[in-house]
């Protein structure tokens, strides 16, 4: 009997041939409840899921077949993977391959932010514009510009390099320093603090753990200069989005783009009546060829885990 495989969410297809006459595929197409979850594993050998299912004890404890669970996605923190771990479940995910998307959008947003583009779109629409004058939708240059840049791994590596055609100073803070990034780009590594004093621009690019969890608080909006622009492609929670309302009510900060919420798909009330925060929804990867390939890569660690091998992606031990 083929191995049972139950795609949670409704994903590219194409990659899913790979497991054609290997295992007996169940495509689920809307979102699950967590009753559903924990009735549709139940006698599943492999879950693909994506960070919208939340994979915790509860659903575990009703996987009672599940070899591998493949997240899509890089980060993990919707499955609790230790007590799969536990349970003799592998956990994997798909670093890597959509590390230019996010970067390429956490630019999109920097932009859109800096030169109200969002807002001159709808300006435009309204068919409030006239004619061109002086001091219509003023916004921010970039070019020459201090950017700051929290969390040096992939993605945000990536969006540095990207930074350089824009001829600017880069500043970046992380758990480790980056010497062979600081040698490509010029980066220089400060402490927290100083680059949101000093940054006209700061980018998130780190994962959801405790320690980042509102990393990015009142105290810290405070710090940052009246004209700074926060970008936030991560996660939700590494920003305290009571506190950032506040913050661009206040004109702590001049400008905000988010592309991802603490509770989504529920976003902070305050933020929707705001036109100085471009609010995105977490299509970070959202590119084709980024989401076939993250497919590819959780179809390539079910086959290795069936085939009784050690998975390239594998984040529980």
């Amino acid at each position: 009997m083929n191995p049972k495989v139950y795609v949670t969410r409704k994903i590219p297809e194409k990659p899913l041939a790979l497991l054609e006459g290997k295992c007996d595929l169940c495509l689920n197409e809307h979102p699950l409840t967590k009753d559903e979850l924990r009735k549709n594993l139940k006698d599943v050998d492999v879950c693909i899921c994506t960070i919208n299912d939340l994979i915790d004890r509860e659903v575990i404890d009703c996987m009672q077949r599940a070899k591998i669970i493949a997240n899509c996605a890089a980060g993990y923190n919707n499955i609790d993977f230790e007590y799969a771990a536990s349970k003799g479940i592998v956990v994997t995910n798909t670093p890597g391959v959509l590390t230019n998307a996010t970067a390429d959008l956490a630019w999109g947003l920097l932009i859109a932010v800096a030169r109200r583009i969002v807002e001159a779109d709808k300006y435009t629409r309204e068919g409030k514009f006239k004619e061109w004058a002086p001091t219509l939708l003023l916004g921010q240059e970039i070019t020459g510009k201090t950017l700051g840049v929290i969390g040096a791994g992939r993605i945000g590596s990536s969006f540095i390099r990207k930074a350089r055609g824009f001829d600017m100073r880069i500043l970046y803070f992380g758990r480790t320093r980056n010497k062979e990034l600081e040698n490509e780009t010029g980066a220089v590594y400060v402490d927290k603090n100083t680059l949101l004093r000093e940054s006209d621009f700061v980018s998130i690019h780190v994962p959801l753990t405790s320690d980042t969890k509102y990393m990015i608080g009142l105290n810290e909006l405070r710090m940052m200069k009246k004209n700074a622009i926060l970008i936030n492609t991560s996660r939700g929670s590494v920003v305290d989005e009571k506190a950032l309302v506040t913050a661009l009510k206040e004109e702590y900060i001049w400008g905000a783009g988010l592309d991802v919420y603490e509770n989504e798909p529920e976003i902070e009330y305050g933020l929707l009546n705001l036109e100085n925060v471009v609010l995105l929804p977490h299509i970070g990867s959202a590119t084709t060829e980024a989401r076939e390939k993250m497919v590819e890569m959780a179809v390539i660690n079910v086959l290795a885990v069936l085939n009784g091998e050690r998975p390239p992606n594998r984040v529980n031990f």
